[in-house]
């Protein structure tokens, strides 16, 4: 077996366990997508084009309140600031990738895809450039088809899936899956707790702007623990 054939069927394995919340997380979107007054084009549009499940719960739930447009916006670019976090960090392992190719790579980074990549290429930082493209498209498979299809299954269900189902278990769950494994330094965990604690305690503000704030300051928090956590290795 070639090792870049190896390593696709790696990603592949290390990323269908979250098979098990993404096709709830997609049914959900489906459904709520539907009852926040979206049409199926609508629907699939949000989650083929934007391809991000918090921002898009994010939207519509705010849409649905009536909110302000530049509001919604600036919150799903809020939402979604940890992409830009997560290509820094892949940079250094899929950079040298021809432009195509990493514009794709950039389509396809989602959570859980970047969450399989990187405790892999944290893992095993010597494999060829090849073998991580082959990696991260491995991890590809499980996950962004089946939000697609299960999107589109929630969106055509609508209402008629039971509430007793509990598919909103989905949304915590995936990110408590995703997060666990990276809250490996104190910048992480710092980032992680001020994210939770002002989240928590700015809930009263309209919109969910709290959100905003929240992200912002956990990102600098994050970057400031590092600083100082790089200072003290260096004295």
């Amino acid at each position: 077996m070639s090792t870049r054939r190896s390593a696709f069927l790696r990603g592949l394995w290390a990323a269908t366990p979250f098979s098990l919340v993404i096709a709830p997380f997609g049914l959900l979107f489906g459904v709520v997508g539907t009852e926040a007054g979206l049409d199926i084009v609508e629907v699939m549009g949000f989650s083929i084009i934007v391809i991000a499940g918090a921002a898009q719960f994010a939207a519509v739930q705010m849409m649905a309140d009536h909110a302000p447009t530049l509001i919604i916006l600036a919150t799903s670019l809020a939402v979604n600031l940890r992409m830009a976090m997560y290509s820094a960090s892949l940079t250094p392992h899929l950079g040298r990738a021809p432009a195509g190719l990493r514009a794709l790579i950039a389509y396809c980074l989602v959570d859980q895809t970047y969450t399989a990549s990187m405790v892999e290429f944290d893992r095993a930082p010597e494999q060829s450039l090849g073998e991580k493209i082959a990696f991260f498209f491995g991890t590809v498979l499980p996950v962004c088809p089946l939000w697609y299809g299960s999107t589109y299954v929630g969106a055509r269900l609508g209402t008629k899936i039971p509430p007793e189902f509990a598919l909103d278990f989905a949304v915590p769950i995936t990110f408590l899956a995703m997060i666990a494994p990276l809250l490996r330094t104190p910048a992480h965990i710092a980032a992680a707790g001020v994210s939770v604690a002002l989240s928590l305690v700015l809930a009263f503000m309209p919109y969910n702007s709290g959100l905003l704030v929240a992200a912002v300051a956990a990102m600098v928090t994050g970057a400031q623990v590092e600083a100082w956590t790089e200072r003290r290795r260096a004295a």
